[in-house]
C-alpha cells in the first residue's frame, strides 16, 4: 500500500469543496436553483464517503507496524500519528452526519452551495490540522478553521444577531492567531526552525532561553486557547453556537474547539522540559472551565446557550484527564481524555441536532426565527418521540448518568487521577465529580419538559420531522448506549490517540 496514502483525506474533501460551489452556482432561474439542492447534496455526501474509504486504508498503513506516517511536498511536512486518526474519525464522523442532517435543514436557502462548500472545506483542514508537523503550517491550517468556520457561523447574513456573532467570532479569532504567530517567531528565533521534531532535539541539545520559550508557551495558551474556549478566552463561543445553523453548532461544539486543543497541544509539546508545568496549567484552567461552564448554563432559558455554556465544562474535563497523564505521567489519564473528547463529539453533536430538528419542525416551517428556548419543548415527547430520547440520552449522557457513554468516559478520567495516590489530583477528581452531578441541574430540566403532558402551542402546530434528520438521531443515540455498555469498542482509536499525546511530551 502507497504509504502516503493519508494525505489523500485532506486533499479529497479540499479539492471537491469548490466543484460544490460550481455545482450549486448552475443555473439561473429560480426553477433551476431549487434543484440544485440535492445535487449539491450528494456530491458533498458522496465525497465524505471517499474519504471515510481513505481513512479506513490510512489506518490499516498505520496499524500495520508504522509509529508513525510522514509526507513532504516542498517544506510542506504532514504526518499522521494516533491523535491525528482520533481528530479525522471525530471531524468525518460528525461532518457526515451533519450533511445528511442539513438535506432538508438548509434546502433552498440563499446559500446553500457556500455551506456545503465550506462543511467539506473545514472537514478537509481539520484533518491537515490534526497532520501538521511544524509550527507555520500549523499556525495556516489554524488560520484557515478560522476563516471558513466564520463564513458558516455567519450563514445568516440577512440577521444582525447572526453577522454579530460571526464579526466577534472573527475578531477574537484573528486575535489569538496573532498571537500565536509570535509564539512561533520566539521559537524560530531560539531554535533556528519550525519543523516540531528538530525543535525537539535543538531544545534538548542547546541552552536556549527558558523564559523565551515560557512566553512563546503562554502565547500558544492564550492563542490557541481562544478557539479552544479557555475560560475567560470563551467570550465568542455562545453567540457563535447559539446563532449559526444547528449543524454548524454541532460542528463548533463537536470538533472545532477540540481540533483548537489538538492544535495547543502540538505546539507546547515542542518546548520540552515544561511537561508538568503545562499539566499542572491544564489541570487549573480545566477545574475553571468545569465550574464557571456549569454556573452559566444553569441560568439560560435558551437551550443552545446552554449548551454552549455545558461544553465549556466538558472541555474541562478533558483537560483534567490530560493534566493527569503529564502531572503522574499515567496514561489512563490520557486515554480517558481521548475517549471523552470522543464522546464530546458524539453527545453535543446528537444534542445540537436534535434541538436542530426541533427548531425545523416548530418553529423554522412556521415561519417563527427566533431562538428556541426551553419552555418551548414542554409536551414535545408526544408528538416527536424520536426527537426527544434522543435529545434526552444526549443529555443524560453529558451530565454523565450511567449506562452511558459520557459516564464511562468521566470515570475512566476519575479512576486515573485516584491511581498516582496523590492528594491534591484526588481532590479535584472530586470536585469534577461534583460539577458533573451539578450539571444534571439544567440537563434534567429539559428532559422534564419534553416529557410533559400538555404540549405547547407550537409543538401542536409542529411540522414532521424528516426521515433525514431523524437516522444521524437514531444512530448517535444508539452509538452513546453502545459505548457505554462496550467501552472497549473506542480502543483501537483511544489507545493509539493517548500513546501519542504522551510520545508528543516525552512521557
Amino acid at each position: 500500500m502507497n504509504p502516503t496514502m493519508f494525505p489523500w483525506m485532506i486533499a479529497v474533501p479540499l479539492g471537491v469543496s469548490p466543484f460544490v460551489y460550481l455545482v450549486g452556482r448552475l443555473g439561473s432561474h429560480k426553477a433551476e436553483l431549487e434543484g440544485r439542492s440535492i445535487p449539491v447534496r450528494l456530491l458533498a455526501l458522496l465525497t465524505l464517503l471517499m474519504t471515510w474509504v481513505l481513512f479506513f486504508m490510512s489506518w490499516q498503513e498505520f496499524s500495520s507496524g508504522n509509529a508513525k506516517l510522514l509526507f513532504n511536498l516542498d517544506s510542506i511536512w504532514l504526518h499522521a500519528d494516533g491523535l491525528s486518526f482520533l481528530l479525522a474519525a471525530m471531524v468525518l464522523g460528525l461532518g457526515t452526519f451533519v450533511v445528511l442532517f442539513s438535506g432538508p435543514y438548509i434546502a433552498n436557502e440563499v446559500g446553500e452551495e457556500k455551506y456545503y462548500a465550506m462543511l467539506l472545506a473545514i472537514v478537509g483542514i481539520m484533518i491537515g490540522l490534526g497532520c501538521a508537523n511544524d509550527l507555520f503550517n500549523l499556525w495556516m491550517w489554524f488560520e484557515a478553521m478560522a476563516v471558513s468556520s466564520y463564513l458558516l457561523v455567519a450563514f445568516y447574513r440577512e440577521r444582525p444577531a447572526s453577522l454579530e456573532a460571526g464579526m466577534k467570532y472573527l475578531v477574537q479569532s484573528a486575535t489569538g492567531s496573532v498571537l500565536v504567530l509570535l509564539g512561533i517567531a520566539l521559537v524560530l528565533g531560539s531554535a533556528g526552525t519550525l519543523d516540531m521534531d528538530k525543535i525537539r532535539l535543538a531544545i534538548s541539545a542547546s541552552s536556549v532561553s527558558p523564559m523565551e520559550l515560557s512566553l512563546a508557551g503562554a502565547l500558544f495558551v492564550i492563542g490557541f486557547g481562544v478557539k479552544v474556549a479557555f475560560v475567560p478566552l470563551h467570550t465568542w463561543l455562545p453567540d457563535a453556537h447559539s446563532q449559526a445553523p444547528s449543524g454548524i453548532s454541532a460542528m463548533l461544539s463537536g470538533v472545532v474547539i477540540e481540533a483548537g486543543l489538538v492544535a495547543m497541544l502540538r505546539a507546547l509539546s515542542t518546548l520540552g522540559g515544561f511537561a508538568v508545568s503545562w499539566g499542572t496549567l491544564l489541570l487549573a484552567f480545566g477545574a475553571l472551565n468545569m465550574f464557571f461552564g456549569n454556573l452559566m448554563a444553569l441560568r439560560q432559558p435558551q437551550i443552545k446557550r446552554m449548551l454552549a455554556f455545558s461544553s465549556l465544562s466538558h472541555i474541562g474535563y478533558i483537560l483534567i484527564g490530560l493534566g493527569i497523564a503529564l502531572t503522574n505521567g499515567n496514561p489512563a489519564g490520557a486515554q480517558g481524555a481521548a475517549f471523552h473528547l470522543f464522546n464530546h463529539m458524539v453527545m453535543k453533536g446528537l444534542a445540537f441536532l436534535a434541538v436542530g430538528a426541533f427548531m425545523f419542525a416548530i418553529l423554522d416551517k412556521q415561519g417563527i426565527h427566533r431562538p428556541l428556548e426551553i419552555k418551548d419543548l414542554a409536551g414535545g415527547a408526544r408528538k416527536y418521540p424520536l426527537a426527544a430520547l434522543a435529545l434526552s440520552i444526549s443529555l443524560l449522557a453529558l451530565g454523565g448518568l450511567p449506562p452511558l457513554s459520557g459516564f464511562m468516559s468521566k470515570w475512566q478520567i476519575f479512576v486515573a487521577g485516584f491511581q498516582g495516590s496523590n492528594g491534591w489530583l484526588m481532590g479535584l477528581v472530586i470536585f469534577a465529580a461534583l460539577n458533573s452531578v451539578l450539571s444534571l441541574a439544567y440537563y434534567a430540566p429539559v428532559v422534564n419538559m419534553l416529557y410533559r403532558n400538555k404540549m405547547t402551542e407550537v409543538v401542536e402546530r409542529g411540522a414532521p420531522i424528516p426521515v433525514a434528520m431523524s437516522i444521524p438521531l437514531a444512530i448517535f443515540a444508539l452509538a452513546i448506549v453502545a459505548f457505554g455498555l462496550w467501552p472497549s469498542l473506542m480502543n483501537w482509536l483511544t489507545e493509539p490517540a493517548a500513546q501519542a499525546f504522551l510520545v508528543m511530551f516525552g512521557k
